[in-house]
Formats: C-alpha cells, structure tokens, sequence
C-alpha cells in the first residue's frame, strides 16, 4: 500500500471526508461478506488473507491492516463502501412502522436502533440532523449487518416531516415521562414512533406532532428507580410491544 492510500483511507474516519466520497468502511469477514452478497458498491477489499481474490482486493500485511483499520483490535478485512442513496416519500410510510430519531447523538445508541429496526421489520429510519451518522465506524459495526438492510434517511425538519404524514391521517407515537402506560394503550402497525435525544428526550417542535404520548412505566410503579431508560433500550420494548399487538 501506499502512504497516500493508507492516508486516504484514515481520512474516512471524519465524516465530512466519508459524505465527499459518498463512501463508508466496514470491518470484519463476516460484515464483508454480507455486503459482498448484497447489492451495496464495493470499491475495494483489504485483507490480510492471501486466499481473498477479486478485482478490487488487496492482500495487505497486519501492520498495514493495523494502520488502516478504525477499530481499537483490527480485523482481517476491511471494505470501503459506497453509501446508498434512499429516497422518502411520505406516501412510503403508509401501511407500515417507521422509526423517526430526534437527535440521538451516541453512535452504540444509533447502531444498537438500526439493529432492532431490522430485527423488528421496520424498513425505514428518519432522522434529524442532529443524530449520528449512521456511517460513523462504531454505528457501522455496532448494526451487525443491519446497515444493509434498514434504510436511514437525514432530514433537516424532523418536526415538519412529522407533521406531514400526521396531516396524512398517520399516528405519531413519541416517548414522554408524561405519556400513557403503553400495556393499556391502543397500538397499531402504521404510523411514526419518535425517539428522542439521550439527554433532552422528544424537542418541542416534535412534541407538538405527536397524536399519542407513550410511557414505558417502571415496576413497582410506586418505588424508586432510575430516572430513564437508555434509548435503544426503550426502542426495543416499544417495538416489542407494537409488534406483540400485531
């Protein structure tokens, strides 16, 4: 490898760096591989494995792999990966679960929803500005394969967004510590469910969007607990449950 390549690719780390390349990496065989049968654009494959042969695979050496890698222990095969490019149409929403992201900021957090969005067969994800990207190393990796198949849209008024599809007729359902028990609410299979930030939870301009407020109450209800749950946590009950009413 070249300085200049190896240069390049650590550049990828920074995200203005990956949206002007309009690529990702990804790390890991079994990650590689997935995407390898998908119908994402592989630019090129690195691996330390002498057996990986293809056009755009490199046999690199360990050191090499160590300085082009992002994770803290690297793998034996890095990707670099051209971002897909999704399109929203609010008529899209109709029929279906959407999850909509109101600045979720942690990467663990943004990585661990796009995994139960596809464990739970939500197909679509929106998300402010302020969130993640979900093409951060640590996102990539924390989906587990997911990123291939949960499509992730940025929009720059989530509020907006929102307020479209509730003039459509859809539910908007948002997490709020003033909100229903969600065990005793009416749930249905279409709609927007709104997570909100780790911090500051639902913004008000998204507050005003919703047509249903939702609690996941803690147990015993009368004792002393935790402030709040982690988000991708309560993504996970949540999704849990409009999927059990199904």
């Amino acid at each position: 490898m070249t300085k200049a390549e190896i240069q390049q690719l650590r550049a990828l780390k920074d995200k203005r760096a990956r949206d002007e390349e309009r690529v990702f990496i990804a790390e890991g065989e079994k990650l590689v591989g997935e995407i390898l049968d998908s119908q994402f654009v592989v630019r090129k494959v690195y691996s330390t494995d002498e057996r990986l042969r293809g056009a755009n695979a490199e046999h690199v050496t360990k050191q090499e792999m160590e300085r082009i890698s992002q994770l803290t222990t690297p793998t034996t095969t890095l990707a670099v990966v051209e971002q897909p490019r999704h399109t929203l149409s609010p008529s899209h929403l109709r029929g279906k679960l959407t999850l909509a992201l109101d600045g979720v900021q942690n990467p663990g957090n943004m990585g661990t929803i796009m995994r139960l969005a596809d464990w739970f067969g939500v197909e679509d994800i929106i998300c402010s500005r302020e969130c993640a990207d979900c093409y951060n190393p640590k996102v990539v990796q924390a989906t587990m394969g997911a990123i291939l198949r949960v499509r992730v849209h940025y929009v720059d008024d989530l509020a907006k967004i929102l307020g479209d599809a509730k003039n459509m007729g859809l539910n908007i359902y948002g997490t709020l510590l003033d909100g229903g028990n969600i065990y005793g609410e009416s749930l249905t299979q279409e709609g927007i469910i709104v997570m909100g930030n780790e911090g500051r939870g639902v913004s008000a301009e998204c507050r005003e969007m919703l047509t249903h407020k939702l609690l996941i109450p803690p147990y015993p209800a009368d004792c002393p607990t935790s402030e709040s749950l982690n988000v991708a946590m309560a993504t996970g009950i949540i999704l849990s449950e409009f999927r059990r009413r199904g």
